[in-house]
């Protein structure tokens, strides 16, 4: 059976603690920074073992791809890709002067012009927004989670911190 534990450490961030089916544990340290820090634990004393390896944020999205299958899908999960086909999700934040901040995702026209899709937005104070309204301002230092077909997406991206060019 696995075992999955989350713990908050305060002032660093959140500890996450994976027990495997087979034994084995892998704990990830994932900074207040964006740095996430994964550990194999196979040693007699936890508190002792160094990091097996350090990642950035953007490093660590690519891993969690990888390992989410966005990347690469094995052959017996073939029905779940077609279901999804060419959708991919991504997330990002609304950088300070970003043309849409302010603005609603109405006012914006985002499905119209892009394709792609708003499905929830992360505040600055984490307050979560699921399946937001064409009536939800975009605020400056929001997470938006965007759906679509890769080129959709990279055009909302667009369209949020460009806007119309």
């Amino acid at each position: 059976m696995t075992v999955y534990r989350e713990v908050e450490l305060p002032g660093i961030g959140r500890k996450f603690q994976i027990e495997t089916r087979a034994g084995d544990r892998l704990v990830i340290v994932v900074h207040d920074d964006g740095r996430r820090e994964i550990y194999y634990v196979d040693c007699e004393n936890p508190e002792e073992c160094g990091p097996v390896v350090t990642l950035d944020d953007g490093e660590a999205r690519h891993v969690a791809a990888i390992l989410g299958g966005m990347a690469y899908t094995p052959k017996a999960l073939e029905s779940v890709e077609m279901a999804f086909d060419e959708m991919v999700f991504e997330w990002f934040r609304v950088e300070p002067g970003a043309a849409a901040a302010g603005r609603t995702i109405g006012q914006l026209h985002v499905r119209k012009k892009t394709g792609a899709t708003i499905i929830a937005i992360v505040e600055r104070d984490r307050r979560k927004i699921v399946n937001p309204g064409p009536d939800q301002v975009i605020h400056e230092g929001a997470t938006l989670v965007v759906m679509g077909e890769r080129q959709q997406v990279r055009a909302c991206r667009e369209l949020i911190l460009r806007g119309d060019r």
